[in-house]
């Protein structure tokens, strides 16, 4: 949450030319209603079953697309072991205080933090990245995300191997 994956992923999708799915935006779509909406009104347990079912949905049968989802997605239903049999996992792991900054702003609309006291934020996020780095560090590439570039992000998502179009000047 906070971490600039849909940032990340809009990128690579434009520069890589590859289809862009967010998670989140399918299931809003299907849902009909917000995500935090979605939480208020059916809680957490609907909306990750959902979510799991929306992730195999889109990257069944597909190849050459990049997925931006949500900050839990990899830590419920073995999310994280069919993300990488499916493909990469990027994991952009971004400092404490970044998030902070970021998530201050956002607070109202992200169901998870909508009630942390501002107070509170940051020990939240401590505890939330303890609880979850077991599955983000699952991940194929992780990166820092507050000095990558996209350039960067490309090399490392493909330094074992190399697209045809990788071999054009990016």
């Amino acid at each position: 949450m906070g971490s600039g994956k849909t940032h990340w992923a809009r990128l690579l999708s434009a520069k890589l030319g590859l289809a862009f799915y967010d998670l989140d935006a399918v299931i809003v779509d299907q849902e009909k209603r917000s995500v935090a909406d979605i939480f208020s009104e059916k809680g957490e347990e609907y909306f990750r079953y959902k979510e799991s079912a929306a992730l195999e949905r889109i990257t069944e049968g597909k190849e050459g697309f990049i997925l931006s989802c949500g900050g839990g997605t990899p830590c419920f239903f073995n999310n994280i072991e069919y993300m990488k049999k499916s493909g990469k996992v990027i994991w952009l792991n971004t400092s404490v205080e970044a998030l902070t900054q970021r998530l201050m702003k956002e607070r109202k609309s992200r169901p998870l933090i909508r009630e942390v006291d501002e107070s509170e934020l940051g020990r939240y996020i401590v505890r939330k990245l303890s609880e979850r780095r077991m599955y983000y560090q699952q991940a194929d590439v992780t990166v820092n995300e507050e000095s990558v570039t996209l350039d960067e992000l490309i090399r490392l998502l493909f330094q074992t191997e190399k697209p045809d179009r990788m071999n054009e000047e990016l």
